[in-house]
Protein backbone atom coordinates (compact mmCIF):
# COMPACT_ATOMS: atom_id res chain seq x y z
CA UNK A 1 0.00 0.00 0.00
CA UNK A 2 1.34 3.42 -0.91
CA UNK A 3 -0.07 6.83 -0.18
CA UNK A 4 0.26 9.11 -3.19
CA UNK A 5 2.09 12.34 -2.58
CA UNK A 6 0.32 15.66 -2.65
CA UNK A 7 2.11 18.47 -4.38
CA UNK A 8 1.03 21.99 -5.21
CA UNK A 9 2.46 25.40 -5.63
CA UNK A 10 2.91 27.41 -2.51
CA UNK A 11 1.39 30.48 -4.14
CA UNK A 12 1.71 33.65 -2.15
CA UNK A 13 2.35 31.86 1.14
CA UNK A 14 5.52 33.04 2.81
CA UNK A 15 8.48 30.75 3.27
CA UNK A 16 8.01 30.87 7.06
CA UNK A 17 4.73 29.05 6.71
CA UNK A 18 6.39 26.26 4.78
CA UNK A 19 9.12 25.95 7.38
CA UNK A 20 6.45 25.71 10.03
CA UNK A 21 4.86 22.89 8.10
CA UNK A 22 8.18 21.05 8.07
CA UNK A 23 8.54 21.51 11.81
CA UNK A 24 5.10 20.03 12.38
CA UNK A 25 6.06 17.09 10.17
CA UNK A 26 9.22 16.45 12.20
CA UNK A 27 7.22 16.65 15.44
CA UNK A 28 4.73 14.11 14.14
CA UNK A 29 7.53 11.76 13.15
CA UNK A 30 9.08 12.06 16.60
CA UNK A 31 5.77 11.26 18.30
CA UNK A 32 5.34 8.27 16.03
CA UNK A 33 8.80 7.03 16.93
CA UNK A 34 8.03 7.31 20.64
CA UNK A 35 4.70 5.54 20.23
CA UNK A 36 6.24 2.61 18.42
CA UNK A 37 9.32 2.30 20.63
CA UNK A 38 7.86 -0.42 22.79
CA UNK A 39 7.50 -3.02 20.05
CA UNK A 40 10.59 -5.16 19.50
CA UNK A 41 10.36 -8.58 17.89
CA UNK A 42 12.73 -11.43 18.58
CA UNK A 43 14.08 -12.85 21.86
CA UNK A 44 15.43 -10.67 24.64
CA UNK A 45 18.95 -11.84 25.54
CA UNK A 46 19.56 -13.31 28.98
CA UNK A 47 23.11 -14.47 29.88
CA UNK A 48 23.26 -18.23 30.51
CA UNK A 49 23.39 -19.37 34.12
CA UNK A 50 26.36 -21.27 35.47
CA UNK A 51 25.70 -24.76 36.80
CA UNK A 52 25.24 -24.71 40.56
CA UNK A 53 27.73 -27.56 41.11
CA UNK A 54 30.52 -26.09 38.95
CA UNK A 55 33.94 -26.20 40.61
CA UNK A 56 37.65 -26.63 40.02
CA UNK A 57 38.36 -29.81 41.96
CA UNK A 58 36.94 -32.28 44.41
CA UNK A 59 39.95 -31.72 46.69
CA UNK A 60 40.63 -28.21 47.95
CA UNK A 61 44.20 -26.88 47.74
CA UNK A 62 45.23 -24.31 50.35
CA UNK A 63 49.06 -24.31 50.55
CA UNK A 64 51.83 -25.64 48.32
CA UNK A 65 55.01 -27.39 49.43
CA UNK A 66 58.17 -25.57 50.48
CA UNK A 67 61.65 -26.18 49.06
CA UNK A 68 64.86 -25.36 50.92
CA UNK A 69 66.07 -22.86 48.33
CA UNK A 70 65.90 -19.08 48.04
CA UNK A 71 64.73 -18.58 44.43
CA UNK A 72 61.21 -19.96 44.07
CA UNK A 73 61.36 -22.22 47.08
CA UNK A 74 58.77 -20.60 49.36
CA UNK A 75 55.29 -22.03 49.91
CA UNK A 76 52.30 -20.32 48.33
CA UNK A 77 48.95 -19.82 50.05
CA UNK A 78 45.81 -19.88 47.92
CA UNK A 79 43.07 -17.53 49.15
CA UNK A 80 39.48 -17.97 47.98
CA UNK A 81 37.82 -14.81 46.69
CA UNK A 82 41.01 -12.74 46.76
CA UNK A 83 40.89 -9.96 44.17
CA UNK A 84 43.42 -9.87 41.35
CA UNK A 85 45.42 -6.67 40.78
CA UNK A 86 45.23 -5.15 37.33
CA UNK A 87 49.04 -5.17 37.07
CA UNK A 88 49.44 -8.69 38.45
CA UNK A 89 52.96 -9.03 37.04
CA UNK A 90 54.21 -6.51 39.59
CA UNK A 91 53.82 -9.23 42.25
CA UNK A 92 57.08 -10.76 40.96
CA UNK A 93 58.79 -7.58 42.25
CA UNK A 94 61.07 -7.11 39.28
CA UNK A 95 61.39 -3.50 38.02
CA UNK A 96 63.00 -4.75 34.80
CA UNK A 97 60.07 -7.09 34.15
CA UNK A 98 57.54 -4.33 34.89
CA UNK A 99 59.24 -2.04 32.37
CA UNK A 100 59.15 -4.71 29.65
CA UNK A 101 55.45 -5.42 30.17
CA UNK A 102 54.57 -1.74 29.97
CA UNK A 103 56.65 -1.37 26.81
CA UNK A 104 54.92 -4.35 25.23
CA UNK A 105 51.45 -2.95 26.02
CA UNK A 106 52.31 0.29 24.23
CA UNK A 107 54.31 -1.04 21.26
CA UNK A 108 53.02 -4.51 20.40
CA UNK A 109 51.30 -4.60 16.98
CA UNK A 110 48.65 -7.09 18.17
CA UNK A 111 47.50 -4.59 20.79
CA UNK A 112 47.31 -1.82 18.18
CA UNK A 113 45.29 -4.09 15.89
CA UNK A 114 42.86 -5.03 18.68
CA UNK A 115 42.43 -1.37 19.62
CA UNK A 116 41.67 -0.46 16.01
CA UNK A 117 39.14 -3.30 15.78
CA UNK A 118 37.37 -2.03 18.90
CA UNK A 119 37.38 1.52 17.57
CA UNK A 120 35.88 0.29 14.30
CA UNK A 121 33.15 -1.67 16.12
CA UNK A 122 32.16 1.34 18.25
CA UNK A 123 31.96 3.59 15.21
CA UNK A 124 29.65 1.07 13.53
CA UNK A 125 27.41 1.20 16.60
CA UNK A 126 27.11 4.96 16.16
CA UNK A 127 26.38 4.43 12.47
CA UNK A 128 23.55 2.00 13.25
CA UNK A 129 22.12 4.32 15.92
CA UNK A 130 21.75 7.01 13.27
CA UNK A 131 19.07 4.84 11.62
CA UNK A 132 16.68 5.76 14.46
CA UNK A 133 16.61 9.38 13.33
CA UNK A 134 15.23 11.01 10.19
CA UNK A 135 17.71 11.87 7.47
CA UNK A 136 17.68 15.38 6.01
CA UNK A 137 19.22 16.19 2.63
CA UNK A 138 19.60 19.48 0.82
CA UNK A 139 19.41 19.64 -2.96
CA UNK A 140 20.28 22.50 -5.31
CA UNK A 141 20.15 22.23 -9.09
CA UNK A 142 20.14 24.41 -12.18
CA UNK A 143 19.15 23.03 -15.57
CA UNK A 144 19.27 24.69 -19.00
CA UNK A 145 17.35 22.90 -21.73
CA UNK A 146 15.72 23.43 -25.12
CA UNK A 147 12.07 22.57 -25.24
CA UNK A 148 10.45 21.18 -28.39
CA UNK A 149 8.14 23.65 -30.15
CA UNK A 150 5.86 20.74 -31.07
CA UNK A 151 5.09 20.08 -27.44
CA UNK A 152 4.71 23.69 -26.36
CA UNK A 153 2.78 24.94 -29.41
CA UNK A 154 5.18 27.88 -29.73
CA UNK A 155 6.50 29.14 -33.06
CA UNK A 156 10.04 28.32 -32.07
CA UNK A 157 11.78 26.03 -29.59
CA UNK A 158 12.36 28.02 -26.42
CA UNK A 159 15.44 27.61 -24.23
CA UNK A 160 14.56 27.43 -20.54
CA UNK A 161 16.70 27.68 -17.42
CA UNK A 162 15.14 25.91 -14.43
CA UNK A 163 16.52 26.40 -10.93
CA UNK A 164 15.41 24.47 -7.90
CA UNK A 165 16.31 24.18 -4.23
CA UNK A 166 14.76 21.78 -1.78
CA UNK A 167 15.09 20.20 1.63
CA UNK A 168 13.99 16.56 1.85
CA UNK A 169 13.30 14.45 4.91
CA UNK A 170 13.03 10.67 4.97
CA UNK A 171 12.25 8.47 7.93
CA UNK A 172 11.72 4.74 8.38
CA UNK A 173 9.79 4.16 11.65
CA UNK A 174 11.18 1.21 13.61
CA UNK A 175 7.72 -0.27 14.09
CA UNK A 176 8.78 -3.82 14.94
CA UNK A 177 12.20 -3.09 16.44
CA UNK A 178 14.35 -4.41 13.61
CA UNK A 179 16.60 -1.35 13.74
CA UNK A 180 16.91 -1.56 17.50
CA UNK A 181 17.83 -5.24 17.22
CA UNK A 182 20.47 -4.30 14.67
CA UNK A 183 21.87 -1.73 17.08
CA UNK A 184 21.81 -4.38 19.79
CA UNK A 185 23.72 -6.72 17.48
CA UNK A 186 26.39 -4.15 16.63
CA UNK A 187 26.69 -3.20 20.31
CA UNK A 188 27.28 -6.86 21.16
CA UNK A 189 29.92 -6.99 18.42
CA UNK A 190 31.63 -3.99 20.01
CA UNK A 191 31.47 -5.80 23.36
CA UNK A 192 33.11 -8.80 21.69
CA UNK A 193 35.94 -6.63 20.37
CA UNK A 194 36.29 -5.04 23.81
CA UNK A 195 37.03 -8.37 25.42
CA UNK A 196 39.13 -9.48 22.49
CA UNK A 197 41.29 -6.49 23.34
CA UNK A 198 41.42 -7.59 26.98
CA UNK A 199 42.32 -11.11 25.85
CA UNK A 200 45.14 -9.62 23.79
CA UNK A 201 46.36 -7.68 26.82
CA UNK A 202 46.23 -10.80 28.99
CA UNK A 203 47.94 -13.06 26.45
CA UNK A 204 50.65 -10.50 25.79
CA UNK A 205 51.46 -9.82 29.44
CA UNK A 206 51.51 -13.55 30.20
CA UNK A 207 53.80 -14.21 27.24
CA UNK A 208 56.21 -11.46 28.30
CA UNK A 209 56.38 -12.83 31.86
CA UNK A 210 56.78 -16.43 30.68
CA UNK A 211 59.48 -15.37 28.22
CA UNK A 212 61.35 -13.57 30.99
CA UNK A 213 61.09 -16.72 33.12
CA UNK A 214 62.34 -18.82 30.20
CA UNK A 215 65.28 -16.44 29.75
CA UNK A 216 66.08 -16.73 33.43
CA UNK A 217 65.80 -20.53 33.31
CA UNK A 218 67.99 -20.92 30.23
CA UNK A 219 70.54 -18.46 31.58
CA UNK A 220 70.74 -20.41 34.86
CA UNK A 221 71.02 -23.68 32.91
CA UNK A 222 73.89 -22.20 30.91
CA UNK A 223 75.57 -21.08 34.14
CA UNK A 224 75.15 -24.52 35.70
CA UNK A 225 76.49 -26.21 32.57
CA UNK A 226 79.52 -23.93 32.48
CA UNK A 227 80.18 -24.73 36.14
CA UNK A 228 80.01 -28.46 35.38
CA UNK A 229 82.37 -27.95 32.43
CA UNK A 230 84.87 -26.26 34.74
CA UNK A 231 84.53 -29.11 37.22
CA UNK A 232 85.09 -31.72 34.53
CA UNK A 233 88.02 -29.77 33.11
CA UNK A 234 89.67 -29.70 36.53
CA UNK A 235 89.05 -33.42 36.83
CA UNK A 236 90.64 -33.98 33.41
CA UNK A 237 93.74 -32.05 34.48
CA UNK A 238 93.97 -34.27 37.54
CA UNK A 239 93.67 -37.42 35.45
CA UNK A 240 96.34 -36.24 33.04
CA UNK A 241 98.68 -35.66 35.98
CA UNK A 242 97.94 -39.13 37.32
CA UNK A 243 98.54 -40.67 33.90
CA UNK A 244 101.93 -39.03 33.63
CA UNK A 245 102.80 -40.61 36.95
CA UNK A 246 101.57 -43.96 35.69
CA UNK A 247 98.82 -44.16 38.30
CA UNK A 248 95.95 -44.62 35.81
CA UNK A 249 95.46 -45.92 32.31
CA UNK A 250 94.89 -43.91 29.17
CA UNK A 251 91.33 -45.19 28.97
CA UNK A 252 90.35 -43.20 32.05
CA UNK A 253 91.66 -39.99 30.49
CA UNK A 254 89.90 -40.68 27.21
CA UNK A 255 86.66 -41.42 29.03
CA UNK A 256 86.88 -38.10 30.89
CA UNK A 257 87.64 -36.26 27.63
CA UNK A 258 84.53 -37.83 26.12
CA UNK A 259 82.38 -36.80 29.10
CA UNK A 260 83.76 -33.24 28.93
CA UNK A 261 83.05 -33.02 25.20
CA UNK A 262 79.52 -34.32 25.71
CA UNK A 263 78.86 -31.69 28.37
CA UNK A 264 80.27 -28.96 26.14
CA UNK A 265 77.96 -30.21 23.35
CA UNK A 266 74.94 -29.38 25.50
CA UNK A 267 75.99 -25.73 25.68
CA UNK A 268 75.31 -24.61 22.04
CA UNK A 269 71.64 -25.78 22.10
CA UNK A 270 71.12 -23.80 25.31
CA UNK A 271 72.74 -20.74 23.73
CA UNK A 272 70.52 -21.17 20.66
CA UNK A 273 67.45 -21.41 22.90
CA UNK A 274 68.55 -18.28 24.74
CA UNK A 275 68.95 -16.33 21.48
CA UNK A 276 65.61 -17.51 20.09
CA UNK A 277 63.84 -16.69 23.35
CA UNK A 278 65.32 -13.20 23.30
CA UNK A 279 64.18 -12.76 19.70
CA UNK A 280 60.69 -13.78 20.78
CA UNK A 281 60.81 -11.23 23.57
CA UNK A 282 61.82 -8.53 21.08
CA UNK A 283 58.78 -9.39 18.95
CA UNK A 284 56.49 -9.04 21.98
CA UNK A 285 58.05 -5.64 22.68
CA UNK A 286 57.56 -4.43 19.13
CA UNK A 287 61.31 -4.33 18.54
CA UNK A 288 63.46 -5.81 15.79
CA UNK A 289 66.05 -8.43 16.83
CA UNK A 290 68.92 -5.96 16.46
CA UNK A 291 67.22 -3.63 18.97
CA UNK A 292 68.00 -5.95 21.88
CA UNK A 293 69.13 -3.87 24.88
CA UNK A 294 70.41 -6.94 26.73
CA UNK A 295 67.90 -6.89 29.57
CA UNK A 296 69.09 -9.70 31.83
CA UNK A 297 66.94 -11.99 33.91
CA UNK A 298 67.83 -14.78 36.27
CA UNK A 299 65.66 -16.66 38.70
CA UNK A 300 67.20 -14.87 41.66
CA UNK A 301 65.89 -11.52 40.31
CA UNK A 302 62.29 -12.76 40.36
CA UNK A 303 60.29 -13.18 43.56
CA UNK A 304 57.60 -15.82 43.81
CA UNK A 305 54.30 -14.37 45.13
CA UNK A 306 53.49 -15.94 48.48
CA UNK A 307 49.72 -15.36 48.29
CA UNK A 308 47.69 -16.34 45.24
CA UNK A 309 44.03 -15.63 44.48
CA UNK A 310 41.48 -18.29 43.67
CA UNK A 311 38.34 -16.75 42.25
CA UNK A 312 34.98 -18.21 43.14
CA UNK A 313 33.50 -20.44 40.42
CA UNK A 314 30.54 -18.09 40.09
CA UNK A 315 32.90 -15.20 39.28
CA UNK A 316 35.11 -16.89 36.71
CA UNK A 317 32.62 -16.45 33.83
CA UNK A 318 32.66 -12.70 34.38
CA UNK A 319 36.43 -12.46 34.71
CA UNK A 320 37.66 -14.43 31.74
CA UNK A 321 37.92 -12.28 28.59
CA UNK A 322 37.36 -15.29 26.34
CA UNK A 323 34.15 -16.19 28.18
CA UNK A 324 32.92 -12.59 27.97
CA UNK A 325 33.74 -12.55 24.24
CA UNK A 326 31.79 -15.77 23.72
CA UNK A 327 28.88 -14.30 25.67
CA UNK A 328 28.95 -11.19 23.46
CA UNK A 329 28.84 -13.39 20.37
CA UNK A 330 25.85 -15.21 21.83
CA UNK A 331 24.16 -11.86 22.48
CA UNK A 332 24.84 -10.78 18.90
CA UNK A 333 23.35 -14.02 17.57
CA UNK A 334 20.24 -13.48 19.71
CA UNK A 335 19.77 -9.95 18.36
CA UNK A 336 20.21 -11.16 14.79
CA UNK A 337 17.17 -13.41 15.25
CA UNK A 338 15.12 -10.29 15.95
CA UNK A 339 16.54 -8.61 12.85
CA UNK A 340 15.58 -11.63 10.73
CA UNK A 341 12.05 -11.68 12.13
CA UNK A 342 11.58 -7.94 11.57
CA UNK A 343 12.63 -8.33 7.93
CA UNK A 344 9.60 -10.60 7.42
CA UNK A 345 7.18 -7.94 8.63
CA UNK A 346 5.91 -4.79 6.89
CA UNK A 347 8.41 -2.00 6.35
CA UNK A 348 7.19 1.58 6.81
CA UNK A 349 8.68 4.76 5.38
CA UNK A 350 7.74 8.44 5.36
CA UNK A 351 9.24 11.07 3.07
CA UNK A 352 8.68 14.79 2.77
CA UNK A 353 10.22 17.67 0.86
CA UNK A 354 10.04 21.44 0.86
CA UNK A 355 11.59 23.73 -1.70
CA UNK A 356 11.32 26.16 -4.57
CA UNK A 357 11.45 25.75 -8.35
CA UNK A 358 11.65 28.67 -10.79
CA UNK A 359 12.26 29.25 -14.51
CA UNK A 360 14.40 31.84 -16.24
CA UNK A 361 14.12 35.35 -14.91
CA UNK A 362 12.59 34.41 -11.56
CA UNK A 363 14.37 34.28 -8.21
CA UNK A 364 14.26 31.22 -5.96
CA UNK A 365 11.79 31.40 -3.05
CA UNK A 366 9.82 34.14 -4.73
CA UNK A 367 6.07 34.23 -4.43
CA UNK A 368 4.44 31.27 -6.14
CA UNK A 369 7.66 29.22 -6.45
CA UNK A 370 7.28 27.05 -3.37
CA UNK A 371 6.60 23.33 -3.65
CA UNK A 372 6.19 20.59 -1.05
CA UNK A 373 5.38 16.92 -0.90
CA UNK A 374 4.53 14.32 1.70
CA UNK A 375 4.39 10.57 1.09
CA UNK A 376 4.10 7.41 3.14
CA UNK A 377 4.54 3.81 2.11
CA UNK A 378 4.23 0.29 3.47
CA UNK A 379 6.07 -2.63 1.90
CA UNK A 380 5.29 -6.25 2.78
CA UNK A 381 7.18 -9.20 1.30
CA UNK A 382 4.64 -11.56 -0.27
CA UNK A 383 6.70 -14.10 -2.17
CA UNK A 384 10.48 -14.54 -1.96
CA UNK A 385 10.71 -18.33 -2.35
CA UNK A 386 11.27 -18.66 1.40
CA UNK A 387 14.48 -16.61 1.49
CA UNK A 388 13.54 -14.54 4.56
CA UNK A 389 12.27 -17.59 6.45
CA UNK A 390 15.48 -19.48 5.75
CA UNK A 391 17.54 -16.50 6.90
CA UNK A 392 15.57 -16.51 10.15
CA UNK A 393 16.25 -20.23 10.59
CA UNK A 394 19.91 -19.60 9.84
CA UNK A 395 19.96 -16.94 12.57
CA UNK A 396 18.45 -19.44 15.02
CA UNK A 397 21.08 -22.02 14.04
CA UNK A 398 23.80 -19.40 14.50
CA UNK A 399 22.46 -18.77 18.01
CA UNK A 400 22.59 -22.50 18.79
CA UNK A 401 26.16 -22.61 17.52
CA UNK A 402 27.16 -19.62 19.66
CA UNK A 403 25.51 -21.21 22.68
CA UNK A 404 27.55 -24.38 22.20
CA UNK A 405 30.74 -22.36 21.75
CA UNK A 406 29.94 -20.45 24.94
CA UNK A 407 29.49 -23.67 26.94
CA UNK A 408 32.75 -25.01 25.56
CA UNK A 409 34.56 -21.79 26.47
CA UNK A 410 33.24 -21.96 30.04
CA UNK A 411 34.40 -25.58 30.36
CA UNK A 412 37.83 -24.60 29.05
CA UNK A 413 38.03 -21.77 31.58
CA UNK A 414 37.37 -24.12 34.49
CA UNK A 415 39.83 -26.63 33.02
CA UNK A 416 42.55 -23.96 32.82
CA UNK A 417 42.06 -22.96 36.47
CA UNK A 418 42.03 -26.59 37.61
CA UNK A 419 45.19 -27.36 35.62
CA UNK A 420 46.97 -24.31 37.02
CA UNK A 421 46.08 -25.23 40.61
CA UNK A 422 47.30 -28.81 40.19
CA UNK A 423 50.46 -27.60 38.49
CA UNK A 424 51.19 -25.32 41.44
CA UNK A 425 50.80 -28.25 43.81
CA UNK A 426 52.77 -30.77 41.77
CA UNK A 427 55.63 -28.49 40.73
CA UNK A 428 56.14 -27.19 44.27
CA UNK A 429 56.56 -30.77 45.47
CA UNK A 430 58.77 -31.55 42.45
CA UNK A 431 61.09 -28.62 43.28
CA UNK A 432 61.30 -29.79 46.88
CA UNK A 433 62.40 -33.23 45.72
CA UNK A 434 64.79 -31.87 43.08
CA UNK A 435 66.55 -29.69 45.67
CA UNK A 436 66.95 -32.72 47.91
CA UNK A 437 68.22 -34.80 44.98
CA UNK A 438 70.74 -32.11 43.95
CA UNK A 439 72.17 -31.87 47.44
CA UNK A 440 72.44 -35.64 47.71
CA UNK A 441 74.15 -35.76 44.31
CA UNK A 442 76.54 -32.99 45.37
CA UNK A 443 77.44 -34.81 48.56
CA UNK A 444 77.88 -38.06 46.66
CA UNK A 445 80.12 -36.39 44.08
CA UNK A 446 82.29 -34.80 46.76
CA UNK A 447 82.67 -38.18 48.48
CA UNK A 448 83.51 -40.08 45.28
CA UNK A 449 86.03 -37.42 44.27
CA UNK A 450 87.82 -37.77 47.61
CA UNK A 451 87.77 -41.57 47.33
CA UNK A 452 89.05 -41.45 43.76
CA UNK A 453 92.00 -39.28 44.79
CA UNK A 454 92.87 -41.92 47.35
CA UNK A 455 92.39 -44.72 44.83
CA UNK A 456 89.53 -46.22 46.77
CA UNK A 457 87.04 -46.28 43.87
CA UNK A 458 87.28 -46.82 40.15
CA UNK A 459 87.01 -43.98 37.69
CA UNK A 460 83.65 -45.21 36.41
CA UNK A 461 82.18 -44.39 39.82
CA UNK A 462 83.44 -40.82 39.54
CA UNK A 463 82.03 -40.43 36.05
CA UNK A 464 78.64 -41.70 37.15
CA UNK A 465 78.57 -39.27 40.09
CA UNK A 466 79.43 -36.37 37.75
CA UNK A 467 76.66 -37.19 35.34
CA UNK A 468 74.14 -37.64 38.14
CA UNK A 469 75.03 -34.28 39.64
CA UNK A 470 74.83 -32.57 36.24
CA UNK A 471 71.36 -33.94 35.62
CA UNK A 472 70.06 -32.93 39.06
CA UNK A 473 71.32 -29.36 38.69
CA UNK A 474 69.57 -28.88 35.36
CA UNK A 475 66.39 -30.53 36.66
CA UNK A 476 66.38 -28.24 39.69
CA UNK A 477 66.67 -25.12 37.51
CA UNK A 478 63.77 -26.29 35.32
CA UNK A 479 61.68 -27.04 38.42
CA UNK A 480 62.34 -23.52 39.72
CA UNK A 481 61.22 -21.96 36.45
CA UNK A 482 58.11 -24.15 36.41
CA UNK A 483 56.85 -22.58 39.65
CA UNK A 484 57.06 -19.08 38.15
CA UNK A 485 55.33 -20.25 34.97
CA UNK A 486 52.61 -21.97 37.00
CA UNK A 487 51.96 -18.75 38.91
CA UNK A 488 51.66 -16.84 35.64
CA UNK A 489 49.31 -19.49 34.28
CA UNK A 490 47.02 -19.11 37.31
CA UNK A 491 46.74 -15.34 36.88
CA UNK A 492 46.02 -15.87 33.19
CA UNK A 493 43.42 -18.57 33.89
CA UNK A 494 41.62 -16.28 36.34
CA UNK A 495 41.33 -13.40 33.86
CA UNK A 496 44.30 -11.24 34.81
CA UNK A 497 42.39 -8.62 36.81
CA UNK A 498 41.44 -6.50 33.78
CA UNK A 499 38.55 -5.00 35.78
CA UNK A 500 41.10 -3.30 38.02
CA UNK A 501 42.89 -1.60 35.11
CA UNK A 502 42.16 1.82 33.63
CA UNK A 503 44.76 2.06 30.87
CA UNK A 504 42.53 1.29 27.88
CA UNK A 505 43.04 3.88 25.15
CA UNK A 506 40.01 6.26 25.22
CA UNK A 507 40.22 6.52 21.41
CA UNK A 508 38.85 2.98 21.14
CA UNK A 509 35.43 4.28 22.23
CA UNK A 510 34.97 6.08 18.92
CA UNK A 511 33.67 9.63 18.36
CA UNK A 512 29.88 10.10 18.27
CA UNK A 513 30.15 13.84 17.64
CA UNK A 514 30.17 13.87 13.83
CA UNK A 515 27.17 14.81 11.69
CA UNK A 516 28.03 13.51 8.25
CA UNK A 517 30.39 16.31 7.22
CA UNK A 518 34.07 15.61 6.56
CA UNK A 519 36.75 17.60 8.33
CA UNK A 520 38.78 20.28 6.55
CA UNK A 521 41.83 18.00 6.73
CA UNK A 522 39.90 15.31 4.87
CA UNK A 523 38.69 17.76 2.23
CA UNK A 524 42.09 19.42 1.73
CA UNK A 525 44.74 16.93 2.88
CA UNK A 526 48.31 18.08 3.19
CA UNK A 527 50.89 16.72 0.79
CA UNK A 528 52.64 13.49 1.72
CA UNK A 529 50.19 12.85 4.54
CA UNK A 530 50.69 9.33 5.97
CA UNK A 531 47.83 6.89 6.25
CA UNK A 532 45.85 6.98 9.52
CA UNK A 533 47.49 5.02 12.29
CA UNK A 534 50.74 5.05 14.20
CA UNK A 535 53.54 3.82 11.96
CA UNK A 536 56.37 5.70 13.63
CA UNK A 537 57.41 2.72 15.75
CA UNK A 538 58.57 0.92 12.61
CA UNK A 539 60.84 3.79 11.51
Amino acid sequence: MKVQPRQRAAGPQPLAHLCGLLRHLMAALSLLCIALAGCTVGPDFVPPDLAANAGYSRDKLTTTARADIDAGGGPQRLIDGMDIPGQWWTLFRSPALNALVEEALHANPDVSAAQAALRQANELVFADQASLFPSVNGNLSKTREKVSAATTGAASSPILTVSSASLSVSYAPDVFGGTRRQIESSTAQAEYERFQLEATYLTLTSNVVNTAVSLASVRDQIGATEQIIRLQSDQLDLLNAQRRLGAIADTDVLTQQTALAQTRATLPPLQKQLAQTRNQLMAYLGRFPNQDRDERFDLASLHLPQELPVSLPSAIVGQRPDVRSAQAQLHEASANIGVAVANQLPQFSITGSLGSTVASGTRLFSAGSGVWSLAGSIAQPIFDAGALEHRKRAAVAAYDQSAAVYRGTVLTAFQDVANALRALEADAEALNQQVAAERSAQASLDLVQAQFRLGAVAYINLLTAQQTYQNTVLARVKAQAARYSDTTALFQALGGGWWNRSDVDPATAGKPDRFGLPSWQEIMPTHKKPAPGDTTRFN
